[in-house]
């Protein structure tokens, strides 16, 4: 059947195509290719006899019989499919079709055709018309894209010689997804397969029809128009089409090199043989086939020229990323693939300036073409010019906002620091240095590479360190660079930062415990030794190390979860800590005891013992090492009253005491017997200075050897029960008598209010974990009730560390009482409290007074150390701050306080957005979770709040001009 287009489509027609000067000779429709069998060119000036044949078929049911080796008949189904369906299909497709051209290359050609276009997603139709004579500046004339009112059709006319096709498309093909950009693994495949057809078919054609000079102008001049096209699908999937065609031309280039290298060696070898022994025939064969190896790459040579004009320098500036990145991708591995033709300025220049490019997407791709050439060191000899231009550039991008960009820049430099000597001044080393410290873990392990290959791989071979003078000497050294950068970037606080960027890299140094400890105990008179700033440094790296590798975690702010370990992963951490345990277990005695005096040190080497395998004492007979051990413990116990210290030594004891461990009896004595110890202190002080009337009576000295004994006390029961001492019945005597009177040192009150909540925590949980009797229960109420009234009594105390820790102290404690969990109903209903409407108000103003109130600047004319300590002090103060308003949100969040208070905190949102914006939001947040009409209420008495305070503003404004 003959097709009878519509009227709308046969108007369009005659006013787009070209009538006298060309054949019509071959339609696609819906996607199918018509073919017309007798396809005739026309020879001089003789009439053109045109011949239609409009078949109407649908692309879907389109089969082409072949013949298989044995000799069964099957259908095949159209490229467009074959590709869908997947690789295994491909090459028998491709070579049949390479067969099917060498017999009508026409309907072969035209079979092409219609799968690029199918590829598009165009659900339109395909006119083919032969190209006649039509002089040059008429035809570009024609070559249109135009938009029909009246049948809602776009049209594009365009030459693919020897044809011109029109493509007819609905106008909305612009707004629907198409093959290349469709969700889903399954067009992620057929990508895939697109890319590889294209190869396969250059590879296929490569030895017969790649060089006819008919196929391939017809394919380069059909993706050269589509590419040119104002709809996204057509430009997309013709210049990944022409690109990826350029690339198999690459290969098919380099194959011909290496074929003509070789066919000029047999040529010289024959050429050279004795006379006698030549024969003419083979020379010959071997000069013609010498000849045609140097036409053939002429030829590949302008088919790329041809793509890299028509497709590449029109499309690499593309509105759209996706196009922008194929370019940059693509020129990226021709670079690689055939350094002689594309290295060089000329081409490079391209990625240099998409380097700023507004996507991430296409930085990126710039980034991952550079780094396949800057890893090769026969490459960077040709990149002088474009590192000089270019790596300022490059450096910046490390602080991308995307951060796999980052992360590649940095990649990318640290192999330019391998292989371009000079390539990065020590500026840039020092700036992209710092990077180790930064939170985002990729990032920082990238920059942990290029230090360590940088700094300390490179010292390792190269020149100026020490010689060496035992074992130790090589890693020492490392060290004492690791050491020397670490505090020159004074950001001693994130030595844990440091460590895990060097993790991957450097594993076996920072693992070298043998070397690190034997550095800590050399004799401080001895050559070579470590400055006091180095061995807190050290002891620092060493805790750091040692969490890590018990761990196999990052640290807190890098990784939203903990990872999963492989089984490969678990066994280095169980070998890990075995080293650990070993070592330390015999070492870190000697540590404490020479640091037992020096606090910081200290605090960072009492941890150690929680990575231990503690059954090792037992197991091993190593009980000695524990005796010396927790003798030194005691020893810093006494020494210290900082809180930090005796913290860690009371963390340390339960860590020791923990589950039914061997030792557990032993160090159990030995806790016990420090208690006693310091109970006695502290009953015989007060003792000797307190009168139950009078007070405290005794001088300074006294004053601080008893501050020193609560401090101590306060620590251990922190984390002990320290019941059967009764200390709460003494604390709580000071902590009344200074409500009473006011007249005892904060000092003191301090550690004293600690012990008196840490003893009713411990009360509290054991009340919840076993049945008690109602007069015990009582008891603890009034002790509890009495506490609250002690702690809002300081809440307007002088003292402005006590007032807050009473605050912080009370807001933990009601928000315990109101949330009880306990054995029995009955402890429940007598232990609950909820603040009464009065302590309410209190805890509000306390609130509006020491975190929404600012004081006075008093900081005029400072120096630059007295300004760093300035931004010190204003950093402490605003953490402060966060926390006062962060544990009284929680008491609005719990529904400890009423809803209605949180209307005070709303009103800063805005003036104190910086400081306390997020907490203030996280309070909103999780209120309107909880009662989203309380929330609405509270929202609007705030807002009326802040409008009458506006109002009284502006009268009292109007009032002073007046």
């Amino acid at each position: 059947m003959i097709a009878e287009p519509s009227s709308g489509i046969a108007a369009s027609h005659q006013e787009n195509s070209i009538h006298d000067e060309t054949v019509p000779e071959s339609t696609v429709q819906n996607g199918s290719c018509l073919r017309n069998g007798n396809l005739k060119t026309p020879r001089g000036k003789r009439k053109v006899q045109e011949q239609c044949e409009n078949i109407r078929r649908n692309s879907s049911s389109t089969r082409r019989a072949s013949q298989l080796q044995n000799g069964q008949v099957v259908e095949a189904v159209t490229l467009f499919e074959v590709v869908s369906m997947g690789k295994r299909a491909m090459q028998s497709v491709v070579d049949d079709w390479v067969e099917a051209y060498k017999q009508d290359r026409d309907v072969a050609l035209l079979d092409l055709i219609n799968f690029f276009i199918q590829c598009s997603g165009c659900q339109g139709m395909v006119t083919a018309e032969m190209f006649q004579s039509l002089p040059k500046s008429d035809v570009i004339q024609k070559m249109t894209e135009t938009f029909d009112e009246e049948t809602g059709l776009q049209y594009k006319k365009f030459m693919a010689y020897p044809w011109i096709l029109t493509v007819t498309w609905p106008v909305d093909m612009d707004n629907e997804d198409y093959p290349l950009i469709k969700p889903g693994p399954y067009w992620k495949k057929f990508k895939a397969n697109f890319c590889e057809f294209t190869a396969v078919l250059i590879q296929q054609c490569q030895c017969s029809i790649l060089y006819d000079s008919y196929l391939m102008d017809t394919v380069i001049s059909l993706l050269t128009g589509l590419a040119d096209s104002m709809v996204r699908a057509f430009r997309h999937t013709s210049t990944l089409a022409a690109l990826k065609l350029l690339t198999a031309l690459v290969r098919v280039r380099l194959n011909l090199d290496v074929s003509k290298h070789n066919t000029q060696r047999l040529y010289e070898v024959e050429k050279n043989r004795i006379t006698g022994k030549r024969t003419n025939c083979r020379l010959d064969q071997l000069e013609r086939k010498r000849k045609e190896c140097e036409q053939k790459p002429l030829e590949i040579q302008n088919m790329m020229n041809a793509i890299f004009k028509g497709t590449f320098l029109q499309r690499y500036r593309d509105v759209i990323p996706e196009i922008r990145a194929i370019c940059i991708e693509e020129i990226g591995s021709w670079m690689k693939m055939y350094p002689d033709t594309f290295l060089n300025d000329s081409y490079l220049k391209y990625i240099g300036w998409m380097l700023y490019d507004k996507q991430a997407e296409v930085r990126l791709k710039c980034l991952l073409g550079l780094q396949g050439i800057y890893s090769r060191k026969e490459l960077v000899s040709k990149m002088d010019l474009f590192t000089s231009r270019f790596k300022d550039r490059i450096v910046s991008m490390t602080l991308d906002k995307d951060h796999e960009v980052a992360v590649q820049a940095m990649k990318l430099l640290m192999l330019m620091s391998q292989n371009c000597e000079d390539a990065l001044s020590s500026e840039d080393c020092e700036t992209l240095y710092q990077f180790v410290y930064t939170t985002h873990r990729p990032l920082a392990v990238a920059a942990g590479e290029f230090l360590y290959k940088r700094l300390l791989n490179n010292q390792g071979d190269g020149e100026g360190l020490p010689k060496s003078r035992g074992k130790f000497e090589p890693s020492a050294s490392h060290l004492r660079i690791l050491i020397a950068f670490f505090l020159e970037s004074e950001l001693h606080k994130h030595v844990a930062y440091l460590v895990d960027s060097l993790w991957d890299w450097a594993a076996s140094l920072l693992k070298d415990w043998a070397c690190m400890t034997s550095l800590l105990l050399q004799d401080s008179e001895e050559d070579g030794a470590l400055s006091g700033a180095q061995e807190s440094a050290l002891i620092e790296i060493i805790l750091v190390t040692v969490r890590e590798a018990a761990e196999g975690h990052p640290p807190v702010g890098r990784g939203a979860a903990k990872k999963i370990l492989s089984v490969k992963e678990k066994k280095i951490q169980l070998e890990d800590c075995t080293k650990i345990t070993e070592h330390f277990i015999v070492v870190l005695p000697q540590l404490l005891a020479k640091y037992s005096a020096d606090a910081e040190k200290v605090v960072n080497l009492l941890p150690i013992p929680q990575y231990y395998d503690l059954e090792a004492y037992s197991t091993g007979h190593l009980e000695k090492h524990l005796d010396a051990l927790l003798k030194e413990v005691k020893d810093i116990m006494c020494k210290h009253s900082d809180m930090d210290v005796l913290e860690a030594c009371s963390r340390m004891y339960d860590i020791l005491c923990s589950g039914d461990l061997a030792i557990h009896n032993r160090v159990d004595l030995a806790r016990t017997q420090l208690i006693d110890e310091l109970v006695d202190q502290l009953n015989q002080l007060l003792h000797d200075s307190w009168r139950e009337e009078e007070g405290l009576c005794t001088g300074e000295e006294g004053i601080s050897r008893i501050c020193s004994a609560l401090r101590r006390i306060a620590a251990f029961h922190n984390a002990h029960d320290l019941a059967k001492w009764n200390l709460h019945d003494k604390t709580s005597e000071l902590l009344v008598f200074e409500m009473e009177h006011g007249s005892l040192p904060v000092q003191m009150i301090l550690p004293a209010l600690q012990c008196t909540y840490f003893a009713l925590l411990w009360q509290l949980v054991a009340v919840g974990e076993r049945p008690s009797s109602k007069e015990t229960l009582l008891a603890l109420r009034r002790e509890l009730r009495l506490f609250c009234q002690i702690c809002t009594c300081y809440l307007s105390h002088k003292n402005k560390d006590l007032s807050e820790k009473a605050f912080m102290i009370l807001c933990d404690l009601l928000l315990i009482l109101s949330h009880q969990n306990s054995s029995s109903d009955e402890a429940v209903g007598l232990l609950e409290y909820l603040p009464s409407m009065s302590l309410q108000s209190k805890m509000l103003l306390f609130i509006q007074d020491h975190v929404f109130t600012e004081e006075e600047e008093e900081f005029k004319d400072l120096t630059e150390e007295e300004e760093r300590t300035k931004e010190g002090y204003k950093l402490n103060d605003l953490h402060r701050r966060r926390s006062l308003l962060a544990v009284y949100c929680k008491l609005i969040v719990c529904n400890v306080v009423e809803m209605v208070a949180a209307a005070e905190i709303y009103k800063h949102y805005m003036k104190t957005y910086n400081d306390f914006g997020d907490i203030i939001k996280e309070t909103l947040s999780r209120t309107r979770h909880n009662d989203k009409i309380q929330c609405a209420k509270t929202l609007v008495l705030c807002l009326q709040q802040v409008w009458l305070l506006t109002e009284i503003h502006n009268r009292a404004r109007v009032l002073q001009r007046r």
